[in-house]
């Protein structure tokens, strides 16, 4: 979430704001004497010299939400906002309202998407085409123009565009992980495309060779993409949920002697991390929770579940008295049973195998700080997957627009 301010004192000078009762506003402000006395001498000499106040004038304004959005063309406008500064995220105003996966070229393979994206202005070119199709919007403000003021530099990479409202430049990597980076375009695209077609993820090292960087920009690249994939929209599963749990972590039968931790087995938290997920209709949700109570987890059930739905989970005691909002159907591993009917958690295991693999495979390890960047990489790529490989490429691009600082991602927890 960024932060823009601006300043809109000089925009209340044309209009009329007597219609603002500020003994609602200002409960305790009561005029002096002194104040109501000049209040009658002003009116007495304007009666007595017969002056005639003009009316003010009473503007309606539009919607400042779709000023925010967006602009007409040719019309320049002061934003009738109260407040002087507003906050909002400047990314999605740089986005095109009706973004079409197909506007853009489509690729087929890395090899495809190498041959023609490599150097910066067909990189650029593609990110334009399709983050604005055609029509420069400007993060800072919103405007939506064909006619921005071009900026061009000495080298291509300083090419940008100068707002014709709010007169700042921009270009179209800022508000997305790849602004103020110093690795270009063609190698960033590379590791995106590397990161959709590892079906069970690339490690940074794996990266490293691939595109020639140290192994710490390959993780912290590795790192933004799957901070910019995560699930951010709110939304509601709605039908036939399957719900469970898992443990990630070694066994403690393959620690060395001196990290053994007693008393400990497969479902222990004191060696593992748990994590929580939810499947219905080919979407996965997953969520790092500290326990497996019912008061963790019913919530998120609650949150995250149409009420009346049906869910299907296993014989956890965690899961009990769902029944009260919910169709609940309990499969009974411990007896034996898999499928009851047509309900089963084959599809949620089926994941949490896909997620285990890749970890045990491909990353080895991963801490618990940061295991939720990896849940939400397998998250996303297991949500669209029935999609063509360069539409999954066109919208992982679109959704690249929440940039994770260093700082962020070592800080202490």
């Amino acid at each position: 979430m960024a932060s823009i301010k601006y300043d809109f004192t000089s925009c209340y000078d044309a209009y009329d704001f007597s219609h603002v009762d500020y003994e609602e506003i200002y409960p305790d402000l009561e005029p002096t004497a002194l104040q109501e006395t000049c209040e009658d001498l002003l009116n007495k000499i304007l009666v007595q010299y017969g002056i005639v106040l003009p009316k003010p004038i009473f503007v309606r304004f539009p919607d400042p939400v779709k000023l925010l959005t967006t602009r007409l063309r040719n019309i320049r406008k002061t934003l009738p906002i109260t407040p002087k500064s507003i906050i909002f995220n400047k990314t999605k105003m740089s986005k095109h309202p009706d973004i079409e996966l197909d506007t853009a070229q489509i690729f087929k393979s890395v090899h495809s998407m190498g041959k023609t994206l490599n150097n910066f202005k067909a990189c650029r070119e593609h990110l334009e085409k399709l983050r604005w199709n055609g029509e420069p919007i400007c993060p800072h403000c919103g405007s939506q123009r064909e006619n921005h003021y071009k900026i061009k530099g000495r080298t291509e990479e300083k090419f940008r565009y100068k707002c014709k409202d709010c007169r700042l430049p921009f270009t179209v990597i800022v508000g997305t992980i790849f602004e103020k980076s110093t690795i270009p375009l063609d190698k960033w695209f590379i590791a995106i495309f590397k990161f959709l077609t590892s079906k069970k993820g690339i490690s940074s090292y794996q990266l490293m060779r691939e595109i020639e960087v140290t192994q710490k920009t390959a993780w912290f690249m590795l790192s933004r993409i799957r901070n910019s994939v995560k699930m951010r929209d709110d939304f509601e599963f709605d039908g036939i949920t399957q719900v469970d749990e898992t443990f990630v972590g070694g066994k403690n039968k393959n620690r060395s002697k001196g990290k053994k931790i007693p008393n400990t087995q497969g479902r222990s938290p004191k060696t593992k991390t748990i994590v929580f997920g939810m499947l219905n209709n080919g979407i996965v949700y997953t969520k790092v929770v500290g326990d497996t109570t019912g008061a963790t987890l019913k919530p998120i059930i609650n949150d995250k579940v149409k009420e009346g739905s049906t869910i299907v989970s296993d014989g956890w005691k965690g899961y009990r008295g769902l029944d009260k909002y919910y169709d609940h159907k309990v499969i009974q591993h411990n007896l034996g049973l898999y499928k009851v009917g047509a309900y089963h958690t084959n599809g949620i295991e089926g994941f949490w195998g896909i997620l285990k693999r890749g970890i045990i495979g491909i990353y080895h390890f991963t801490s618990k700080k940061h295991l939720h960047r990896y849940c939400d990489e397998f998250a996303y790529r297991y949500n669209i997957s029935k999609m063509p490989l360069g539409e999954q490429f066109n919208f992982t691009l679109v959704n690249c627009d929440e940039r994770l600082r260093y700082k962020e991602l070592i800080a202490k927890v």
